[in-house]
């Protein structure tokens, strides 16, 4: 699959995926706004210099993840579990949720890993 038709059903699933968030706020109290999507070569470089980013080849760099800020009942949550909640939603419709990094399979359901907010194209 090309790149462009990657980004495309990328930028479906996160519509898609929002519009799943946006549904269940009157339940859950959950809001989201938008973090990054696309990141140059030289801010990714950065991330990693400083111990923002452990890779140097993030999906933000061909566009194929996007990261999300985390609101319940209006409060900023920092706390990776809290989005166990959204990264059970995005892996239902295909995606690799960060909150799996360095994470065994064994722990899936009891540890969040170091990215919680993110979430990317999963290549199938």
């Amino acid at each position: 699959m090309k790149l462009s038709e990657k980004q495309a059903k990328f930028t479906c699933m996160v519509a898609e995926f929002l519009t799943a968030i946006c549904a269940c706020k009157e339940t859950t109290g959950i809001t989201v706004t938008l973090g990054e999507v696309h990141r140059t070569d030289y801010q990714q470089a950065e991330y990693v210099r400083t111990g923002k980013s452990k890779t140097h080849k993030s999906k933000h760099l061909k566009r194929l993840a996007i990261d999300l800020n985390l609101f319940i009942n209006g409060k900023y949550i920092t706390d990776g579990n809290k989005y166990r909640f959204l990264g059970e939603i995005w892996e239902s419709i295909g995606g690799r949720w960060g909150g799996r990094f360095g994470v065994p399979l064994s722990k899936y359901g009891i540890q969040t890993g170091w990215d919680a907010g993110h979430f990317e194209y999963k290549d199938q």
